[in-house]
């Protein structure tokens, strides 16, 4: 992507090796390309999200200055940038030792076998730095025909709502309405059951009262069925895309929000696993194969930063790697079943081995089918919270300061499951598209504990009203009570629901 940017002899000697213990240890990947950076192109690349080719828009810039102050303070800087594309692109820092080189390479064939094998990256698209650069030139176009501060202030908008997509969707498909044509010949052809019989039987066997009430029962379904949208609909995107009053160029912008949104959702669905997951591999591979004995000390002080947690800040890095860890000795000595489970001699748990030796088989298996709610789920033990000392937490108002909640594995688990769900974010359904019969837009926020921030629901409300241009209502539910958040264009407002 940048023009002499290849990799030294040396490193590419390096990359090589690397490349090859990955293949010795089964990883399966696409392959990958280096290239070496400066910090600050190394900090650019990252603003973009890994692509340079990207749209233009102040976001990125801003990103930009962000990561170069934190870099330049010391606060922070960046080890590994990788793109779920095949090939893989990747970036290697100039300035960084030899052995955070190796160590980033190697973290890169454990993300690129992730890619490639995990189940929630199956539907994405695998030539992603092509359609990148095509959105940045559909969206030049439209600034150079409309203008930029019209376009900018319209991909504002568009971005503020992109976490509103069921990242679920393309897996498990979407819901297709019938067409106005079908519905009518449906509406047509409705009538009640006719029971075959003799003519002269017809009026006792087929009472036209019965046969008229089931006709009106058909229409019934029928009229629920052309429901504006006919069941709630969490991708609200395609829907505002599908019947918002947008112009052409509107239209094309938010398709190219929404697919970048839906690229980007199963990294957010399996962070714990995809960063885990590397670890492991970079590990391994460092410590077994590719590390030098001289750099031994730096290797140990920069993978513990990595793995390093502070208090009230979950690290995907440690609990990934060490529930791959826990699941490959699990399944290595038999710690699972219900012979295991049944048992209740700690001892004897403490000294369970079957010698299976089923341990790698099972983390491959689980790299390809789960995401870390499924991973947690299944896989998360009380014995792994308590070695690794897990524990929820609550803000203490007398004392003014966060307490430990809860030791419990319940809790621990229903927390972190919690916090996993949709990716942290509230989940919003469309479920009437002519709200009280004049057009408005109805959505229902699925209320799970956790209530909305206010501010940011009237803030979402008039940016749905900038694409639907018309009432926007949200359902949720505030203080115990089911409120009816409401904006016009002008004003907001807000209802007690009986």
């Amino acid at each position: 992507m940048f023009e002499n940017r290849q990799l030294t002899p040396r490193l590419e000697e390096l990359r090589t090796q690397i490349r090859a213990y990955a293949v010795d240890f089964g990883l399966d990947f696409f392959e990958v390309i280096y290239e070496l950076v400066d910090y600050d192109e190394m900090n650019m690349i990252a603003s973009y999200g890994g692509f340079p080719t990207r749209y233009p828009h102040w976001r990125f810039g801003m990103q930009f200055e962000e990561l170069q102050k934190s870099y330049s303070y010391g606060l922070s800087k960046i080890y590994e940038l990788v793109i779920n594309n095949d090939p893989c692109y990747a970036y290697l820092m100039r300035s960084n030792p030899e052995v955070d080189q190796k160590l980033v390479m190697s973290h890169v064939y454990g993300h690129s076998d992730f890619f490639k094998n995990n189940y929630w990256f199956s539907k994405t698209n695998r030539k992603m730095v092509d359609e990148m650069a095509n959105h940045a030139v559909r969206v030049r176009r439209h600034i150079d025909k409309y203008g930029l501060d019209e376009v900018e202030q319209f991909i504002d908008v568009c971005l503020s709502l992109e976490n509103l997509v069921d990242p679920h969707a393309p897996y498990f498909g979407e819901h297709k309405t019938s067409s106005e044509e079908s519905r009518e010949e449906q509406r047509l052809a409705a009538t009640g059951t006719k029971f075959r019989t003799k003519p002269y039987m017809e009026e006792f066997v087929n009472p036209p009262q019965v046969l008229a009430a089931e006709k009106e029962v058909r229409l019934k379904e029928l009229d629920r069925e052309e429901r504006f949208p006919a069941k709630p609909q969490r991708d609200v995107l395609t829907f505002l895309i599908n019947h918002a009053p947008l112009r052409h160029w509107q239209r094309d912008v938010l398709e190219i929000i929404r697919d970048e949104a839906y690229y980007f959702a199963p990294q957010g669905m399996t962070k714990i696993m995809n960063e885990g997951w590397a670890s492991f591999w970079h590990s391994k591979i460092m410590t077994t194969k590719a590390l030098d004995s001289t750099e031994i000390i730096d290797y140990a002080d920069h993978h513990s930063g990595t793995m390093g947690t502070r208090p009230g800040v979950l690290n995907p890095y440690k609990v990934g790697i060490e529930l791959f860890r826990d699941i490959e000795e699990r399944w290595n000595t038999g710690r699972f079943g219900p012979e295991y489970d049944a048992c209740d001699d700690y001892s004897k748990r403490q000294s369970w081995d079957l010698k299976l030796g089923l341990g790698r088989e099972k983390i491959f298996e689980v790299r390809k089918i789960y995401n870390d709610i499924t991973f947690i789920d299944e896989y998360l033990t009380p014995e792994f919270c308590n070695q690794s000392q897990l524990f929820t937490y609550k803000f203490d108002r007398h004392a003014g300061n966060y307490v430990i909640d809860s030791r419990e594995f319940k809790s621990i688990k229903e927390k972190l499951l919690d916090s996993l769900s949709n990716m942290g974010r509230p989940v919003i359904n469309v479920d009437d598209g002519n709200f009280k019969n004049r057009g408005d837009l109805h959505m229902t926020h699925q209320y799970q504990g956790v209530p909305l921030k206010l501010d940011y629901a009237r803030a979402t409300l008039e940016n749905i009203h900038k694409i639907w241009s018309r009432g926007v209502h949200l359902e949720t539910e505030v203080d115990g009570k089911r409120k009816l958040l409401s904006y016009n264009g002008s004003r907001h407002e807000e209802k007690v629901l009986g």
